[in-house]
């Protein structure tokens, strides 16, 4: 399934964990990795300079090293690993050079959701998985140790879209080939917060009835359209379990991965519009930030473009 997965690399602790789950995911499926650091131009060489000594050019020699060292053990293992060191913004230069392999998988570390570290995950990993032409891989600082290849519980997040019908096909594929248990969810948010449900017992009879009737509908309309694709999975051989919550989606489906002590949560992402960069800043995004394991989104076909 994978077999040119790009890792960026920054030596950070996070850098670290996406670093090890690169390799895992290398391993497993006998992929070529590109660790890529990204330097800023502070290290681009003056005009008429060519003295290799000069310090750019040690400190440049130090940091190829420095990746070899982080990637030593995929290596030792039969990984072919390339070091690459780039020049500008990270996110951008990222972007091109996933576009310019191509990779087919990008690796990422994320810094959690606070302060100056959500900064960062809105410069740099926001913008790639906005943006990226292939799927992404954002691994949390604290990632469970039980989120590796081969993956055990697999929780796809699934509004019927088809950015996110397309994440499916691929949470199947993943599922199929490590024997995961997969589940798939969708979440209905309501008007008013849920949940618990509105107690009907206090609306006019009239307003209960209608309101009980659309519940009704919609609920059935999500389970009708789950169990469609559960028969399409069962069909190519994974079985799909199904579920409905209601409330605000990314709660919801953070709610679902700890119930399940999912391995892995896998999502369709909106594309670069401004109501669905809202929408991504609302689900996505936060389910990204907070989750404890490693989060796989993929873009759909006809937004694919840098």
């Amino acid at each position: 399934m994978f077999k040119r997965i790009l890792c960026p690399v920054d030596f950070s602790v996070e850098s670290s964990h996406a670093i090890e789950q690169a390799s895992t995911i290398a391993r497993w499926y006998g992929a070529a990795v590109t660790a890529l650091h990204v330097c800023g131009p502070a290290f681009g060489p003056r005009v008429g300079q060519t003295d290799s000594s000069r310090p750019a050019d040690r400190e440049m020699a130090r940091r190829r090293g420095e990746i070899a060292a982080h990637f030593e053990a995929a290596t030792r293992a039969g990984v072919q690993v390339d070091a690459v060191i780039d020049m500008g913004q990270p996110d951008i230069c990222i972007l091109e050079r996933a576009r310019a392999w191509p990779a087919d998988l990008i690796v990422m570390g994320t810094h959690g959701a606070g302060g100056f570290e959500h900064l960062v995950l809105g410069s740099v990993a926001e913008k790639v998985l906005r943006r990226a032409a292939c799927a992404v891989l954002t691994v949390p600082p604290h990632v469970n140790r039980t989120s590796f290849l081969p993956f055990k519980r697999v929780l796809c997040a699934v509004d019927f879209s088809e950015w996110s019908l397309r994440a499916l096909e691929l949470a199947r594929s993943l599922a199929l080939e490590s024997r995961a248990a997969l589940t798939a969810m969708t979440v209905i948010e309501w008007p008013w917060p849920e949940p618990p449900p509105p107690d009907f017992s206090e609306l006019p009879p009239q307003q209960a009835a209608a309101l009980r009737e659309y519940r009704r509908y919609v609920e059935t309309g999500a389970v009708r359209r789950l169990s469609t694709l559960a028969n399409e999975s069962a069909s190519a051989g994974v079985a799909l379990d199904v579920r409905v919550d209601h409330g605000k989606s990314h709660v919801e489906i953070l709610r679902c991965a700890s119930d399940m002590s999912a391995d892995l949560i896998v999502m369709g992402v909106h594309g670069r519009k401004q109501i669905d960069l809202e929408v991504f800043g609302s689900t996505t995004n936060q389910v990204v930030r907070q989750a404890t394991c490693p989060v796989l989104t993929l873009r759909s076909p006809t937004e694919r473009a840098v």
